[in-house]
């Protein structure tokens, strides 16, 4: 039973893949002559299309694994690259915050758009002596949220992008136990139709279970307690990623420690904001190099040249 499920799932992925790339094809046709043009696959390889048309410059979003194709297309066609591939960013909560109101202002960042956004929050490292409160108060605040349809004016959380998605959180959240995790809330889909999860906390998370260590991209999150500020750095470096970082402290000497040390290209103090339009977006390590938005991200599509003239 459970291998033809999967192959019912492979089948479902494809034919969603098939559908996805017939539109995608179209709508690229009608791009051709556009100043900015949009190409994208949904299989395994990236579109030598989108490198060979490109004159001045391919901006690349994708997981972390195809960073090497877009960046060979790149080179081949003699064109600068920015890439942004993804992370897996750490949320520190310190000691000397106000818990409660950090762990309402972390199920908002974790839980918007179901946890379906490449700079949610998705390593929560609390320090010991606030961790049984602040598991509390995110529990309480994500038991609160509304799940639903988006058409529906009382949502405030919405489904996974797929049916395929359940079955991933459902095998994140089955190895965290296994690793020795509880889970506090959640931990299933929901008793309705679609693909709709409910938002999961799970605690005392060990840094080898997988949900640690590959981007869930779902309403799950881990939580892991922490004694002192260079063991919670080194946590937190330890991964290959570097998009984004959280962290809820008072304390302006953390604070500095923390943009000095921490290895992101992002990174929130007392907050989850951390893109914005007039603002540079991207990361280091692995999750990719250049910038999108603000000035930065403009430069980047810009070929500097010198004329002179001479009469």
């Amino acid at each position: 039973k459970a291998g033809a499920a999967r192959e019912q799932m492979a089948a479902d992925a494809a034919a969603q893949k098939a559908a996805a790339a017939a539109a995608i094809a179209q709508e690229n046709a009608a791009q051709k002559a556009s100043l900015a043009n949009v190409a994208a696959k949904t299989d395994d390889d990236i579109s030598d299309e989108a490198a060979g048309n490109a004159r001045a410059k391919l901006a690349a979003e994708s997981e972390t694994r195809r960073k090497a194709e877009a960046e060979k297309l790149a080179a081949e066609n003699m064109i600068k690259c920015t890439m942004e591939l993804g992370g897996h960013s750490p949320m520190i909560v310190f000691e000397d915050t106000d818990v409660q109101s950090a762990a309402k202002l972390c199920a908002m960042g974790k839980f918007r758009n179901a946890g379906q956004v490449c700079i949610s929050p998705t390593r929560f490292l609390v320090q010991k002596s606030v961790h049984g409160e602040f598991i509390d108060a995110f529990a309480s605040a994500a038991e609160k949220i509304a799940v639903g349809d988006g058409l529906e004016g009382t949502s405030q959380m919405g489904p996974l992008v797929a049916e395929r998605r359940i079955a991933i959180m459902d095998g994140l959240v089955e190895d965290a136990v296994k690793s020795g995790a509880t889970v506090v809330t959640g931990g299933h889909r929901l008793n309705r139709s679609g693909s709709f999860y409910a938002p999961t906390i799970l605690n005392n998370v060990s840094d080898e279970a997988q949900i640690m260590n590959a981007e869930p991209f779902g309403p799950v999150a881990p939580v892991d307690s922490f004694s002192d500020i260079d063991e919670v750095i080194a946590r937190a470096n330890r991964l290959p990623f570097g998009l984004a970082a959280y962290a809820f402290t008072k304390d302006p000497a953390i604070v500095n420690k923390l943009k000095n040390e921490l290895q992101t290209g992002l990174l929130g103090i007392n907050s989850t904001m951390v893109a914005f339009p007039e603002t540079p977006f991207g990361g280091i390590k692995h999750s990719g190099y250049g910038s999108e938005g603000g000035i930065e991200g403009l430069e980047a599509f810009l070929v500097t040249r010198f004329v002179t003239e001479t009469y």
